[in-house]
């Protein structure tokens, strides 16, 4: 008898996007603007210590409980004027804008072409700005205006080659703030979630638009992009946190001997924040800082996270990998807790403003505008539109129209 060919087939690819119950107009207008002064909210908190050490913090403000007056040098990825007022932000809510009108403009017609081309326009229109009469006529209005060119200049160098000329592209991509895996993507990743029909097409759309990103770092603003849209429609930390990482559209986990490092990194993060902390029966703890409202020994288990944390820390503070640990400590510490997180990422330092904005994104986007701080959150409302320039009302107003 001819024995019969044995073949156990490879299962089918299936798709991990859960079922979303759909949002009416008005849930989904709050829930966009959540997410804008929710990451304007953590930016505004990290602003003031931006790129700070946390001991220099404590030392400097104590424990930062909420919003503090932005007393800093200016420069293009900062403040763009010097000493600003509290609910001042920085290039992490310029870029949520920037994007925001990239969405607004090109509706249905996305794709990585546009938006280098997009982002070469802006560029470009800072240039010829240059030659205006009041430009001319004023030192310091020209300064105003460099400041806009410097912060952008870097992004543009990659979006004028990309798409034209492999070797150039990979050249300027490659010298992208130096080359360190900078946070490119991470910085706007997250707006293409609050718009996507579903998580993977937020991973999607945000990988093909992180085109500066190098290695792995691209995975992770795609997956922050995922994160944002799974927050539109679920409540538990938990959940989205899980499911994040059911979307892999590339197989990064079937990385040869490495893995997906997205999600090693993430349960590296988890980890630190979860431990169990041992406690003497008599221990004697130091004393917290100003402002910090808990108890002595709840200020020893915060600081026992925070060094663990600390040995993960990256040649640069706004590494892509090192952002993205402090983003999902971050998240498992307040576990839905919008200023539990918030106060967690800011105090520990860094990159503290791009990680508490990709953060307040997220949790807005869960909570909505309604959810919000009341008080933190009008003042960033009022400060982003009357300081800063930016209607954070309209913008959401645009893009739910859109």
């Amino acid at each position: 008898m001819k024995k019969a060919e044995i073949n156990i087939p490879v299962p089918n690819p299936t798709s991990y996007d859960m079922a979303n119950t759909p949002l009416t107009e008005d849930v989904f207008y709050d829930k966009i603007l959540g997410a804008l002064v929710g990451s304007a909210i953590g930016d505004a908190m990290g602003a003031p210590t931006e790129m700070w050490d946390r001991n220099d913090i404590q030392a400097k403000f104590g424990f930062v409980n909420g919003l503090t007056p932005v007393i800093r040098e200016k420069s293009p990825e900062g403040t763009w004027q010097h000493n600003m007022i509290s609910g001042s932000t920085t290039d992490d809510t310029r870029w949520k804008m920037l994007v925001g009108q990239y969405l607004i403009e090109n509706k249905g017609e996305m794709s990585p072409d546009s938006f280098a081309k997009f982002i070469v326009t802006y560029y470009q229109s800072l240039l010829k700005g240059l030659s205006n009469k009041e430009v001319l006529n004023s030192t310091d209005v020209l300064e105003d205006e460099m400041e806009k060119v410097d912060w952008i200049k870097e992004w543009a160098r990659v979006a004028l080659v990309y798409g034209k000329d492999e070797v150039e592209y990979a050249a300027a991509q490659n010298r992208f703030y130096g080359g360190e895996m900078a946070c490119g993507g991470l910085l706007y990743s997250p707006m293409f979630g609050l718009t996507a029909t579903s998580s993977e097409k937020a991973y999607r759309t945000a990988f093909e638009h992180s085109f500066f990103d190098i290695g792995y770092a691209r995975d992770l603003s795609a997956l922050a992009s995922v994160m944002t849209n799974l927050a539109l429609y679920h409540e538990s930390i938990d959940t989205i946190l899980t499911e994040t990482f059911k979307v892999d559209p590339f197989k990064y986990k079937e990385s040869r001997l490495i893995g997906r490092l997205s999600y090693n990194m993430a349960m590296e993060a988890k980890g630190i924040v979860q431990a169990p902390i041992e406690v003497e029966q008599d221990q004697i703890f130091d004393t917290p800082p100003l402002n910090f409202k808990g108890s002595p020994e709840d200020w020893y288990r915060l600081n026992n996270i925070y060094d663990r944390l600390s040995s993960t820390q990256r040649s640069i503070a706004f590494h892509a990998g090192e952002i993205w640990q402090i983003l999902i400590a971050g998240l498992t510490y307040g576990d839905g807790d919008i200023l539990k997180t918030m106060q967690f990422i800011v105090n520990y330092g860094r990159d503290n403003d791009t990680v508490a904005a990709i953060a307040g994104m997220i949790l807005g986007a869960k909570v909505g505008f309604t959810g919000l701080p009341v008080e933190i959150r009008d003042e960033v409302v009022r400060v982003s539109k009357d300081v800063m320039g930016i209607d954070l009302k309209e913008l959401a107003k645009k893009l739910v129209k859109n």
